[in-house]
């Protein structure tokens, strides 16, 4: 029997001919990521376990992107921790206010992630970077300890689930509606410790961008990891961004897969995850009714240059309805930067938005958005859960950025086909 994508990267990183599902290994790394929350305890780790040198300066990233600009005196406390460590041991990828960015945006922008590269992040949304063939995943803060000394860590070799895709989206439906609605058919433990493998004709009309926000949210279908078939799409996007040599792996043609799913790109509608799971999904045009107190357009999921213009689209010469506050993040520097040359920032300020710096802040109810009693916000996030964004009786209902960005300006939940 052959092996899948995720199973022949594994392989090759472990020194194995051949790696079986349930197998356990130990591969060699290519990337190991933390963040100002998690990399604080594997610091703490790494000092515990006696380690005195990293494994490579240039294999680890700490991106400061949950709590900065420092939200308060324990944020910034967490941040000097790992400023101190980066300055220590000459961390090449360190990235701090004025330089950083979201971390799963980031990181596949800056070129550190290309095929065929094996990725821990002590993040669970770290499984990202598959859209670029690589396998990525998210790890415990004691795993990115070791990984950062040792360049290595455990794994058990997942097995798979194939999503074949075919045909073309309609307009408004982009990456985020497509893996709402495959989380909404097989369920958020529907691919528990397994790959989801992506793959079929039909991947010649999703972008890179899609990719990114579609492999990010497979760990919300318990999945191990996430993974994209690399094509010519992705070759363009590492080919502007990557200088060193990569290995493409291709899934066998007898490789072995627990389910087969064909999912018709062109009949999925503009689609939204009711509270309090991301398998809760109906299309936004069910959910008219719902009044909204806030959007957020943003995150590691949905903040890249196609999600602003997909939403200054809607958005121009428009304003944002009363009583809704909307908050757009750019997930990086760059993006900041392109939202004010393309014309976006001026168009979301004057349709009432306040536009922040990059942080991961009101995703998970840390600040710059955070939600009060009975609020109900409509937000490109990835999760939805109780008390996600803020007070346990809030709701999110999570969206694309034309459904949020429709939905800003209506003050209820809108199918952006009805503006």
């Amino acid at each position: 029997m052959g092996m899948t994508m995720t199973q022949k990267i594994l392989a090759a990183h472990a020194g194995l001919d051949k790696v079986y599902a349930g197998q356990l290994i130990r591969a060699r790394l290519d990337m190991v990521l933390g963040n100002d929350i998690t990399s604080p305890v594997a610091i703490n780790e790494f000092n515990k376990a006696g380690f005195d040198s990293v494994f490579d300066k240039n294999k680890i990233a700490l991106v400061m992107d949950h709590f900065t600009p420092n939200k308060d005196i324990k944020a910034a406390q967490q941040c000097r921790q790992c400023r101190l460590f980066a300055g220590e041991y000459s961390i090449t990828n360190y990235f701090d206010v004025g330089e950083m960015g979201i971390e799963h945006a980031l990181l596949p922008e800056k070129g550190l992630i290309a095929p065929g590269e094996l990725a821990i992040g002590a993040d669970s949304h770290t499984c990202t970077y598959g859209a670029l063939g690589a396998f990525s995943t998210g790890v415990g803060s004691t795993d990115m300890a070791a990984g950062m000394a040792t360049g290595e860590a455990w794994f058990k070799v997942p097995s798979a689930i194939k999503f074949n895709f075919t045909g073309k989206p309609k307009q408004y439906v982009s990456g985020k509606d497509i893996i709402l609605y495959i989380i909404g058919k097989i369920g958020v433990d529907g691919a528990l410790y397994r790959s989801m493998e992506f793959t079929g004709e039909g991947l010649k009309n999703l972008t890179v961008d899609d990719r990114l926000c579609m492999a990010n949210m497979a760990i919300e279908a318990g999945a191990k990891n996430g993974i994209f078939e690399v094509d010519e799409a992705t070759l363009s996007y590492v080919k502007e961004r990557v200088n060193r040599k990569f290995t493409i792996y291709k899934a066998d043609d007898d490789a072995e897969y627990d389910e087969v799913y064909d999912i018709p790109l062109d009949k999925i509608e503009p689609t939204v995850s009711c509270p309090h799971l991301p398998e809760n999904a109906k299309n936004a045009s069910e959910l008219e009714d719902i009044k909204i107190d806030q959007v957020v357009i943003g995150s590691c999921t949905n903040g890249r240059i196609s999600d602003m213009a997909a939403a200054a689209e809607i958005m121009k010469g428009k304003h944002v309805a009363g009583g809704v506050r909307c908050i757009v993040i750019p997930a990086t520097q760059q993006v900041y930067l392109d939202c004010i040359k393309l014309g976006y920032t001026e168009i979301f300020i004057n349709a009432g938005c306040v536009v922040s710096t990059s942080t991961c802040g009101p995703c998970l109810g840390g600040h710059m958005g955070i939600l009060a009693e009975n609020e109900v916000a409509v937000a490109t996030t990835n999760r939805n859960f109780v008390g996600r964004m803020g007070h346990i009786s809030s709701k999110i209902y999570l969206a694309s950025p034309a459904v949020a960005a429709a939905s800003a300006l209506t003050g209820k939940i809108t199918d952006p086909r009805r503006l």
